[in-house]
């Protein structure tokens, strides 16, 4: 399960450095190496998965190709900007220059866990989300009790 909030700077190869704790989610693939899927997300960050979460996300995916032109679309999209990388030795992982520019990171990113998934977002962006949505939070209760409303709201 990943959780929390870090900051980190990419090195001059346009690497990340994982903590230890995120680590601590992540399979090992064939060679022993520690593994991932680095994906585009939603509202401008990446997602960072484990291998085997991204087989779950992956499982719930429809993926008939005869299911329409949207949802090829969409298909077409979601993996055609996912990428299986490696950590090196010192924990790092290099994102992919399309997804980096997707995501608008340059060098300072933010790195939060969100259960199943890391988001890794470009530092300001994630400032910017993290203020103009901090009112939400006292929603909470809607997300933990699964309630399509808040209380007293319809």
């Amino acid at each position: 399960m990943f959780v929390g909030e870090s900051t980190h700077t990419l090195d001059a190869k346009h690497r990340l450095a994982v903590p230890k704790r995120l680590q601590e989610g992540l399979d090992r693939n064939e060679e022993g190496q520690l593994a991932a899927i680095v994906t585009r997300g939603f509202e401008g960050c990446l997602f960072l998965f484990s291998e085997s979460g991204f087989a779950e996300v992956t499982r719930r995916v429809r993926t008939g190709a005869f299911e329409g032109p949207e949802l090829r679309n969409i298909q077409r999209l979601f993996f055609a900007n996912a990428f299986k990388v490696q950590l090196d030795a010192s924990g790092r992982v290099l994102l992919p220059e399309k997804l980096r520019g997707l995501a608008g990171i340059d060098r300072e990113v933010a790195m939060i866990g969100v259960v199943d998934r890391v988001e890794i977002w470009a530092k300001d962006k994630w400032s910017a989300f993290e203020s103009d949505n901090s009112s939400h939070y006292d929603r909470l209760d809607t997300v933990l009790l699964g309630a399509d409303t808040p209380e007293g709201e319809d």
